[in-house]
């Protein structure tokens, strides 16, 4: 196996990040969250009873009274015996969470079950770029592992992967990870990762477009580089670490 110039070609595990990594940024801000917004509320209406999503519902809860009680002056909720205030309330706060880009674990379940149903009526269909499944398959030829880390949620990332014009990708992905796992900024994170996978982190490459989450990686001891997509963009400090396109990792 030929090795990347930029990396260790020990590398079993490729681990990647989505947003403007394996898919355009534009698709998940102006499809796949404009559809979750446009559909909180009709989506409750429907589901509001459900025990899975009256969980989510109520973990949503208790991080509004978190963020009252931190100062952040979320949008109100109105706490009475009326379903339809209280269902309000939620969508109105997913909307706020939203605006502020939250990671919160469960604000992104609820977007899966949402996007679930969007794929499932044809509705929304999975975007990567068009180097993704040359690269997923070439790398799975060389033996090396495919595993993705999002903050969106598993479900998400699975519907997503499954629903690309270039076919189902899932059968080549061993492994998907979000939020769950721990925030992805966060060194600790990338670590629970290696030990879920049972190998070294050196035994892992790690591609985002982000650099602080990079650096968590690096941090962790994972071999780390970023995917800068906008060949235009102002590159960042850590220029020997920067690819713009799969084609550049373990060309064969």
């Amino acid at each position: 196996m030929s090795s990347s110039p930029l990396i260790d070609n020990q590398v079993y595990i490729i681990v990647l990040d989505i947003e403007g990594t394996t898919t355009p940024l534009e698709f998940v801000y102006k499809t796949l969250f404009l559809y979750a917004n446009r559909k909180f509320e009709s989506f409750l209406r429907e589901h509001f009873r459900e025990p899975e999503v009256e969980s989510l519902i109520q973990q949503l809860y208790s991080q509004h009274q978190t963020d009252e009680r931190q100062g952040l002056q979320p949008s109100a909720w109105i706490d009475d015996e009326h379903d339809e205030s209280w269902m309000r309330s939620c969508v109105e706060y997913c909307r706020w969470l939203m605006a502020r880009d939250s990671k919160y674990t469960p604000l992104k379940s609820l977007q899966g079950k949402i996007w679930q149903e969007g794929y499932a009526l044809g509705e929304l269909h999975g975007q990567v770029y068009a180097d993704v499944p040359p690269a997923f398959n070439r790398w799975r030829l060389q033996k090396r592992e495919i595993c993705i880390y999002s903050s969106g949620s598993v479900l998400a990332q699975q519907l997503l992967f499954r629903s690309t014009s270039y076919g189902d990708l899932t059968p080549l992905i061993s492994a998907f990870f979000d939020t769950r796992i721990g925030a992805k900024t966060e060194t600790e994170s990338y670590r629970k990762i290696a030990q879920a996978l049972t190998h070294n982190p050196r035994d892992s490459l790690f591609i985002s477009d982000a650099v602080k989450e990079v650096r968590a990686a690096s941090d962790a001891g994972m071999q780390a580089i970023i995917c800068n997509r906008d060949v235009q963009a102002p590159q960042p400090e850590e220029t020997k670490t920067v690819i713009h396109s799969f084609d550049e990792v373990f060309p064969g």
